[in-house]
């Protein structure tokens, strides 16, 4: 039977010593936790820096993209648009960009890096859009969708063209808007 050592603690420590050291150490936990609250909402302040930024570099040639497509856009909204719900408490959906002429809308959501979620989420906003117009009786306008994106993966950028979404990419300082020749955008 093998031989157990007990560890050598300091003796002689009082109760007051060993309570002082709990609550320094009390303390101590409260600032990290406060620490690393702070940089979380540091963190999340940095994304949404990061998603005005990628805005910005849509917005300007995004009109231009469309237009050349036939669209004639003579609005472009680059705060985009929030749909409230019914007590106008929450917000049901948000919208990146809005382009919009007498006919058509396109609604387009901008990120950074482009991911399967996101052209799903996109798709509900669209919903949700169209939704809303009808509710309020608005004048009827085709609805389109795109999602841009400063990075695209293959499998993203396959699913969004699938889902009828224009997908427009950062190239340099503009963007690029390449369709395949079968491509068919949706209209919600």
């Amino acid at each position: 039977m093998a031989e157990t050592t007990v560890p050598d603690y300091p003796r002689g420590l009082t109760f007051e010593q060993v309570w002082a050291a709990i609550h320094k150490t009390s303390v101590e936990q409260e600032k990290t936790e406060k620490m690393i609250k702070e940089l979380g909402k540091r963190m999340g302040d940095l994304h949404n820096r990061f998603g005005e930024i990628a805005e910005h570099l849509v917005a300007p040639g995004i009109v231009k993209r469309f237009n050349e497509r036939g669209f004639h856009f003579d609005s472009i909204a680059p705060g985009g648009l929030k749909i409230l719900n019914e007590d106008r408490s929450k917000v049901k959906a948000q919208i990146d960009l809005i382009l919009e002429n007498g006919e058509n809308i396109i609604a387009i959501e901008v990120k950074t890096r482009v991911l399967e979620k996101d052209i799903e989420h996109h798709i509900r906003r669209l919903e949700i859009l169209k939704e809303n117009r009808e509710k309020k009786q608005e004048k009827p306008k085709k609805i389109w969708g795109a999602i841009a994106g400063a990075i695209f993966g293959p499998l993203e950028k396959k699913a969004a063209l699938e889902a009828g979404l224009y997908v427009l990419e950062q190239s340099g300082d503009t963007m690029k808007m390449e369709l395949s020749d079968d491509f068919v955008p949706r209209q919600w």
